[in-house]
């Protein structure tokens, strides 16, 4: 088993080193291997960094950057790195729009990781190169990465092509917060916190319900506090879980199915309720969790705040919608759409945070699935 070594970079030196040599804006979507990185540009640069969905998204945004004359750094957890593919390949090497890329290593061989992480991991280095992309492990002494991004510079300016820096667990020591900075507003009353909120549902499912669980801390959560057959935990796959509970709906006609996503999983695959909206006739109580922040790498925001979810399901052909953040309400909601049936959206509005104890899935991912399978011919 290898060990972490201590980190060498700190985040205002990364930062520092990509803003002296004309890098920016950044733009991506959170890991928490960068998680000290995002928090610097949020402290000291928030001009320079556009929280993204997903992580196709952030690479057009940086295509958009530098044909605009700018040099655009894309900041991704390596599991998003299939939601560039189509960007890199077919929009950045097509018109010659170099972009920086700073992708992490979650799954590296050799290091620990959760399960939805192996292949990805193992592939990584492979898949940039496949994709012409140059690609090195970030260097965790300062001098040596000026020296790295000079040479990554001449590479973009002579080829038009990306550049890609991987970086390790460990590799960028955490950002400390300013003396002061202060958290989420409190509401009044207080908010539910998610696990909460997961038990309030579950109480007021109808027992032979399906349920379909984000990845994340959803998932564990879920896991911890409620497991049973006929629960789904999706692992990895961000913003996948409402898709498979459609899948799972439209296949299972005498049995109601229920999906718990997040609000930054909701996001990235915004296009999934177009489709629910679509196929509304069918049985899906969709329950959007949502506070604002992606609470698995670091609490780094969502733009939820700014997104009307309930405006977006009518428009597109959920049969209802609504937005509560209380127990009262969120049971009352639920069993008023099992009772009315069809696509039905849930918006709960919920604190930040979670038990900081909280931990890994006790159950293995293909576990999971063959046991909710057996589940739906119960």
């Amino acid at each position: 088993m290898s060990t972490v070594a201590a980190p060498k970079l700190a985040a205002r030196s990364v930062v520092d080193l990509l803003h002296d040599r004309g890098f920016g804006p950044f733009t991506g979507v959170p890991c928490s291997f960068l998680g000290p990185v995002i928090t610097c540009l949020e402290a000291e640069h928030p001009q320079d960094y556009v929280i993204a969905a997903n992580e196709g998204e952030a690479v057009a945004l940086a295509a958009g950057a530098r044909l605009a004359g700018r040099h655009p750094v894309v900041i991704l957890q390596n599991s998003g790195l299939g939601n560039t593919v189509n960007p890199l390949t077919s929009l950045c090497h097509t018109l010659r729009l170099p972009v920086l890329l700073l992708v992490t290593w979650r799954g590296r061989p050799g290091s620990p990781d959760e399960p939805q992480h192996e292949l990805m991991g193992r592939i990584t280095p492979d898949l940039l190169t496949a994709m012409e992309i140059r690609n090195e492990v970030l260097p965790e002494d300062p001098e040596v990465f000026a020296a790295r991004l000079d040479e990554a510079s001449a590479h973009m300016a002579a080829t038009g092509l990306p550049f890609a820096f991987i970086v390790p667990k460990g590799a960028i020591a955490p950002y400390p917060k300013p003396a002061g900075s202060a958290g989420p507003a409190e509401s009044a009353p207080p908010l539910m916190r998610r696990a909460e909120a997961i038990a309030e549902v579950v109480r007021a499912l109808d027992p032979r319900t399906l349920l379909v669980a984000t990845t994340g801390k959803t998932a564990r959560e879920l896991e911890r506090d409620w497991d049973r057959p006929e629960n789904l935990y999706v692992v990895g796959s961000m913003g996948c879980a409402s898709s498979v509970a459609l899948g799972v709906a439209m296949h299972t006609d005498d049995r109601p199915v229920a999906v718990l996503d997040g609000d930054g999983a909701a996001l990235m695959r915004l296009e999934a309720m177009t489709t629910i909206g679509r196929e509304s006739g069918t049985d899906l109580c969709h329950i959007l969790l949502d506070n604002e922040s992606y609470e698995s790498t670091g609490g780094q925001p969502t733009a939820s705040a700014g997104v009307d979810f309930c405006a977006v399901a009518t428009a597109v052909g959920y049969r209802a919608a609504c937005d509560v953040s209380d127990a009262r309400s969120l049971r009352e909601a639920v069993l008023r759409a099992e009772r009315d049936g069809g696509a039905q959206l849930i918006r709960v509005r919920i604190a930040a945070g979670s038990d900081p104890n909280l931990g890994r899935p006790a159950l293995r991912p293909p576990q999971s699935a063959a046991r909710f399978m057996e589940a739906i011919t119960q």
